[in-house]
């Protein structure tokens, strides 16, 4: 029974790790509402210019345009929606992702409803900025109201233009690509003036303080997250944003939105110096960004100004080419270095099977094939230690309490039968991260969004709907319990304990995704054959 308490040990520090977890999460303050305004400038802050970014309130659902005037960008990824005055762009849907399993509509990531504000805005600022809290948002002009990428089309240029009072024209256009989620946001400066022009891009994402649908079993994370020189990857929440504004100086870097599966991000050049800056304004509205460099466009010259927007699903391989770094929204925690080589397995054994079920049951061989050389060694051990048994508790009744006694005869008792009694700790020790390094890649891998196995199974990333594959698994354990020799030492609570232990489990297991069940019940399989295997050649050697 020794190794059905290791599974009972693996079972309560997972459940115990998804308890605080889920405990942080409800612990956490609630952002409080400032009555400053969403992009003010921190006390720290030293950018004389940062006060010119408009405010989150300025395009709240109140101003919204009619929607006959938003310019319709479709590709074959996204359905983007621009709204002319400022250029922002208030909605998009991933054409390719729909919005459940069985439902025709594309999932909408970014959207302005009288529910929701979830935009993404950029403008430029400063001296001869067109964008200001003060002057107020550029009204564009665009030659059509919609825009289609052909067949055979690799990019779709999206131009709007604005001409100021002083005669320079200035065009933000917008640059989409087959195949992809990324766009080219560039703005154009001619400068038809007879002076110098001085101005700064800025890109922020506008969110309404939304809580995460997160559970127990499914903990999820919803907010922003950001990149620097010197911080790789950082999650900054809406609390996080509530004590305090961001505002780091950084070559390069990138301000993200984050949602389960699914984000939006501002990436500015990488060689350019750039502000990442937060607020939280008393309209509701969560704000991340950056204010780029600045640029002096000098009398009868042109100068282009860019970034990049990215605003589709965590897709690991496509936000490595835009960032070296953008590919870590994809959130494995603190066991990454464990869970990356296991989704890169993952992604190999799906390329040969084509099914995400049957690539899961590979993993899960794989990893039981490498640990079953400590398999083997603690089923060893722990026979070894049930043939003591009798001996040891010769020894405790010949030492009585006299603990020092006891000790000392068992450790010559174990040298003298080449018995580690810790034997039976190392394959729950490697055992234990690998499964919840797994279960977030099951968690954070967009790749098993929707994706079927067989039957039933439609969906790998949400629980079996019909229970299934838990009540398989709740056997399963049964079975390996009834392969278990009972060990003489056990008391009746623990032996109860015991009894009960896949009921307990199977009850877990109900709402867990069913990937993850699917790994645990192979698991079990796998582990019923290997313990047969093992315990007949145990017996061969007079073990039991």
């Amino acid at each position: 029974m020794e190794s059905q308490r290791n599974i009972l040990l693996i079972g309560l520090l997972f459940v115990s790790f998804l308890l605080w977890q889920q405990w942080q999460m409800d612990q956490a303050p609630q952002p409080v509402a400032t009555e400053t305004s969403s992009v003010t400038t921190p006390s720290n802050a030293t950018d004389a210019h940062s006060s010119d970014v408009p405010d989150a309130d300025s395009a709240l659902p109140a101003a919204i345009v009619a929607s006959k005037e938003l310019i319709t960008v479709t590709t074959d990824q996204l359905v983007i929606k621009i709204n002319p005055i400022g250029g922002d762009i208030v909605y998009s849907a991933l054409v390719e992702h729909k919005l459940e399993l069985e439902n025709e509509e594309p999932f909408v990531l970014l959207e302005q409803t009288q529910d929701i504000n979830y935009i993404a805005q950029s403008g430029l600022i400063g001296r001869d900025g067109i964008d200001s809290s003060v002057k107020g948002r550029a009204h564009f002009d665009s030659a059509s109201r919609d825009y289609t990428m052909s067949a055979g089309q690799e990019t779709l240029e999206v131009p709007l233009t604005y001409v100021a009072d002083n005669g320079a024209s200035y065009t933000k256009m917008f640059i989409f690509h087959r195949g992809q989620f990324k766009i080219d946001v560039d703005y154009v400066i001619d400068n038809t003036t007879d002076k110098q022009l001085q101005v700064q891009m800025y890109g922020q994402i506008k969110h309404s303080i939304k809580e995460s649908e997160s559970s127990m079993m499914m903990p999820t994370y919803r907010g922003a997250a950001f990149s620097t020189s010197d911080i790789r990857y950082e999650k900054y929440s809406f609390d996080d944003m509530a004590d305090k504004n961001l505002d780091k100086k950084t070559l390069g870097g990138w301000a993200a939105m984050l949602q389960h599966y699914f984000v939006s991000a501002w990436i500015p050049p990488a060689d350019d110096q750039n502000t990442i800056f937060s607020s939280l304004s008393a309209g509701g509205q969560a704000n991340i960004g950056f204010r780029g460099a600045i640029y002096d466009v000098a009398p009868g010259r042109t100068q282009t100004i860019n970034a990049q927007f990215y605003v589709g699903p965590k897709d690991q391989e496509a936000l490595s080419a835009i960032s070296d770094s953008l590919n870590l929204v994809v959130d494995y925690g603190f066991l990454w270095w464990i869970a990356v080589p296991i989704y890169k397995l993952l992604m190999f054994f799906q390329s040969l099977v084509s099914n995400w079920g049957l690539a899961i049951i590979l993993i899960t061989l794989t990893v039981r094939g490498m640990l079953f050389p400590l398999t083997k060694a603690q089923y060893t051990s722990m026979a070894k230690m049930r043939n003591l048994q009798p001996k040891l508790a010769e020894m405790k009744e010949r030492f009585g309490d006299d603990r020092q006694k006891m000790g000392q005869a068992m450790m010559e008792l174990y040298k003298k039968e080449k018995v580690n009694p810790m034997g039976g700790c190392l394959p729950i020790l490697l055992q234990m991260p690998i499964f919840i390094a797994l279960y977030w890649v099951l968690m954070e891998s967009v790749e098993l969004r929707h994706a079927p196995f067989m039957l039933w199974i439609i969906d790998l990333s949400v629980q079996d709907p019909y229970y299934v594959m838990p009540i398989l698994m709740g056997i399963s354990m049964f079975v390996m319990q009834r392969m278990q020799p009972m060990a003489p030492t056990m008391d009746p609570m623990q032996q109860k304990m015991m009894q009960w232990m896949p009921v307990v489990f199977t009850v877990f297991f109900l709402w867990f995704p069913a990937g993850l069940v699917l790994y645990w019940l192979v698991g079990n399989i796998v582990a019923i054959t290997q313990q047969k295997i093992i315990y007949a050649g145990l017996a061969k050697k007079g073990l039991k």
